[in-house]
């Protein structure tokens, strides 16, 4: 069954959202962090994906007091991703709770230090971020979605997967925050490539039926956000990919 993961973006201590990545399109939810993580544990989710906005930007993790306040008043497992990009960041994140490490720009700039972490800190709790511009070129996109590469994904994950990489979080960032659907066609394309790797798909729900074509392709995860801040998807409708929780 597909774990279902809602995300929470903190910028300047407010949760956003934006479409296709472009600052100016940014809108502020009137959501406290630790109360909206707290409706989602008493739905039933176990997994949040914490993204620390300002940290991506600046390439250092800033949000510390969220992540250590969600962790401290909820049971839920935290992915912490934003600007991570040392051991020390690892280390304090682990430190103010986070269960789970998603890291992107480092992979990019120091390849060599990203996959040392995957043997160091284990390929459970390890995940890479690798979000494209366009699912055509697949050219990566990082530092907050500021910066883009020539590096490609399929070059990308085939070098960490033959460093022990499990888990990738991939966007198609032309689809995040516009509610058009997931990129069905480019999620197969990994799967199909890189069979071994859980996928975890990011960008585009619109709702559970969208949530149930990923989870028949099988995708490991499926990252949410725009769709339940909008009213589109709705906690309740989450429940039939709780049982496992739930039994």
């Amino acid at each position: 069954m597909i774990q279902v993961i809602p995300s929470i973006a903190i910028r300047k201590g407010k949760v956003i959202k934006m479409r296709k990545g472009d600052p100016s399109s940014e809108k502020s939810y009137d959501e406290n962090p630790l109360d909206l993580a707290r409706r989602f544990e008493d739905h039933g989710i176990d997994v949040v994906h914490l993204v620390d906005l300002d940290g991506a930007e600046k390439g250092r993790p800033v949000n510390w007091h969220v992540l250590e306040a969600i962790a401290g008043h909820t049971n839920l497992k935290i992915d912490f991703t934003g600007g991570i990009s040392t051991d020390g960041d690892i280390s304090k994140a682990y430190e103010f709770g986070a269960a789970y490490i998603t890291a992107a720009s480092i992979a990019v700039t120091d390849p060599e230090l990203f996959a040392s972490w995957i043997v160091s800190y284990g390929r459970e709790k390890m995940t890479l971020g690798a979000d494209v511009v366009d699912i055509k070129t697949k050219e990566l996109l990082y530092r907050g979605w500021r910066q883009k590469t020539k590096l490609t994904l399929f070059e990308h994950l085939e070098y960490f997967y033959s460093r022990g990489l499990k888990y990738v979080k991939s966007t198609d960032v032309s689809r995040d925050g516009v509610l058009e659907g997931p990129a069905f066609d480019f999620y197969q394309e990994i799967l199909t490539a890189f069979p071994e790797i859980s996928v975890l798909a990011s960008g585009g729900v619109r709702g559970v039926d969208d949530i149930k074509k990923l989870n028949d392709m099988g995708i490991f995860a499926v990252i949410f956000g725009k769709a339940y801040y909008e009213g589109v998807l709705n906690l309740k409708e989450l429940e039939q990919f709780l049982v496992r929780k739930q039994a």
